[in-house]
């Protein structure tokens, strides 16, 4: 299995010298990157930062969260299908949720071949100090992306007096418990402290590992098998009975009297069948916190 890091960040916080100094650690460390960058523009700036060698696919003008999520599922496809590589590192756009980024990486299309380490948020230190002067739509995107990140650097910390570095990680650690922190200046983080980081998702029907570093983490990904089939009314029913911190749902389910197991999808409530004219595995990704108590239907 292929080890898969989410860079998450605000604009300008330092994902992308995060992600060229990960990079040269790998690569001494005998490893071969690969990357997948999300830029909202239609120009590659960031991109630009990662060297000819280490395969990259580009996406532009849309958020991995939102309408890039199937671009993304195509360029992972084609990554593990070209390309020979052992570490995908995917930086998202300072705009993306980390659950929705999420959701648009782990597909039950190639859930086995992929060990999903983790979120890991590159927050500016002096932002979060600052965070007050944010605009409530931009304040509560920062502050989601620190919340379900399962590693945050505090970055910039060069900048902060020694009492101001005391309170930013004081105040972050209490916004978000679960999450190691890291006081870092230049998004500079240790490889090993990535590599230990536990996966979001175990590849089994039986249990989730949520990832952090030490001990389970509240979000995270469980991938289900189906060994039989169900109405269509009876899978409605279990969903209604899920409770709110499940976030997203998607794969194939078998049901009764249809051929092929058809896709499913739910997101917030809402669900979504469409029929599948080949024959998927029926099996289905969840992603939200505590998963690992849901009860599966079937099972």
């Amino acid at each position: 299995m292929k080890d898969v890091y989410l860079f998450s960040g605000f604009l300008g916080s330092g994902k992308t010298s995060m992600l060229t100094d990960v990079i040269r650690q790998l690569k001494e460390a005998g490893l071969k990157p690969a990357v997948i960058m999300n830029e909202l523009g239609k120009l590659p700036f960031d991109s630009q930062s990662v060297e000819a060698d280490v395969p990259l696919k580009e996406m532009l003008e849309g958020c991995i969260c939102c309408s890039g999520a199937e671009k993304t599922e195509a360029q992972i496809q084609s990554l593990l299908h070209d390309q020979e590589f052992d570490v995908l590192i995917i930086e998202t756009t300072g705009a993306a949720h980390p659950v929705e980024a999420l959701d648009a990486v782990y597909s039950p299309l190639f859930a086995e071949q992929l060990n999903i380490k983790g979120i890991v948020t590159v927050a500016d230190s002096r932002l979060w100090l600052d965070r007050t002067t944010l605009t409530p739509q931009v304040r509560s995107l920062f502050m989601e992306q620190i919340r379900h990140a399962h590693l945050i650097l505090a970055n910039k910390t060069d900048l902060l007096t020694d009492s101001e570095q005391a309170q930013v990680v004081y105040e972050l650690q209490g916004f978000n418990s679960k999450a190691f922190i890291l006081q870092t200046t230049n998004g500079r983080v240790p490889l090993n402290l990535l590599q230990n980081m536990q996966s979001t998702a175990r590849v089994s029907k039986d249990d989730i590992v949520s990832a952090r570093i030490g001990e389970s983490f509240n979000l995270g990904s469980r991938l289900v098998h189906f060994d039989t089939s169900f109405t269509q009314e009876q899978f409605e029913d279990w969903i209604r009975e899920l409770p709110e911190t499940v976030y997203r749902m998607k794969g194939y389910v078998p049901i009764e009297g249809i051929k092929n197991p058809m896709l499913f999808q739910y997101a917030y409530g809402m669900v979504q069948w469409l029929p599948e004219y080949v024959k998927m595995a029926p099996s289905l990704v969840i992603i939200g916190e505590n998963i690992k108590d849901v009860e599966i239907i079937g099972q």
